[in-house]
């Protein structure tokens, strides 16, 4: 089949005006990969959204909202008495720190039914998570979710995974280093930044960051590296790439974006050379601008 499926939290999200006030939306690591990817990728292929929501008011909206996006919500799971997380953004020179309420958030059952998870994630051409899909998971629920996605992987499905980390919502640093790791070994592409991997397991370059990752099992590596070069493992080799220059206004979603052109290109054929291109274009634009969806870039 020609699909992506992304796999994860989507939230009520604040995000800050220019004139200070809030502006309510939805969105998430891995919903805004989907977002992106939905258009980016041609018409007949399949972007689905696997997460959990209750069933209340909020939660109809939200997939309401996805379904008006062109996203697939079939994969979605309604929990009784849960409801879905929210999150604020605060900007400070055009970086974003967040404030979380997820107490409540069914997205943390993704992994809870077995058989709902299996039937979620067959046939598909491509699944993608990450990093905060597995740190708001309890770790029976992160063991199941990464058996689960070893096994599709096994019969042919494209694995992504994305390590985007979020330290708080880890128990503690070990289990974080050990999450990312049993992710990433369950991929085929891992797209880590390298001031969050030098951060957490003391690369000393994003050649480090690469090898890591390779030697469990991926079979390309994207190292992003903000404003810097992007290193890209592949095929028993190192490229680099230089990302545009530009003016960062909000960095929200610029990993997300990057993920998401990144694997509608490779996807559908591209090259490195072209995906790293395609990837950088996108982000540099989506940084230009407040909030993670960005819909200017595509009108």
């Amino acid at each position: 089949m020609k699909s992506l499926l992304t796999l994860g939290e989507c939230m009520i999200e604040l995000a800050p005006r220019e004139d200070g006030a809030l502006r309510m939306g939805f969105a998430g690591d891995t919903f805004n990969t989907a977002w992106y990817a939905r258009r980016l990728l041609p018409a007949d292929w399949s972007v689905g959204y696997g997460t959990c929501v209750g069933t209340d008011r909020v939660s109809d909206d939200m997939i309401g909202f996805m379904g008006e996006e062109g996203i697939d919500t079939s994969a979605i799971r309604r929990i009784p008495d849960r409801t879905v997380g929210l999150y604020m953004i605060s900007l400070k020179d055009g970086e974003r720190s967040f404030s979380y309420w997820r107490g409540q958030s069914a997205a943390k059952l993704l992994a809870a039914d077995p058989q709902a998870l299996t039937a979620m994630l067959a046939g598909q051409r491509c699944v993608h998570f990450s990093g905060i899909t597995l740190a708001i998971l309890s770790p029976e629920h992160r063991e199941a979710l990464c058996a689960a996605l070893a096994e599709v992987r096994s019969t042919g499905t494209h694995v992504a995974f994305d390590t985007n980390l979020r330290p708080r919502l880890w128990e503690d640093t070990a289990t974080m280093q050990a999450g990312l790791t049993l992710g990433a070994s369950v991929a085929d592409t891992v797209l880590p930044s390298f001031d969050e991997e030098t951060g957490l397991f003391g690369d000393v370059s994003p050649e480090a960051t690469a090898a890591r990752y390779a030697a469990l099992g991926a079979r390309e590596v994207a190292v992003k590296n903000g404003a810097q070069d992007l290193h890209v493992w592949a095929e028993n080799r190192i490229e680099v790439f230089t990302p545009p220059r530009v003016q960062q206004v909000d960095s929200t979603a610029a990993g997300d974006s990057f993920g998401a052109a990144w694997l509608a290109a490779r996807l559908t054929g591209a090259d490195i050379a072209t995906a790293a291109h395609q990837a950088m274009a996108l982000a540099s634009r989506v940084v230009q601008e407040r909030g993670a969806l960005v819909r200017s870039i595509f009108t």
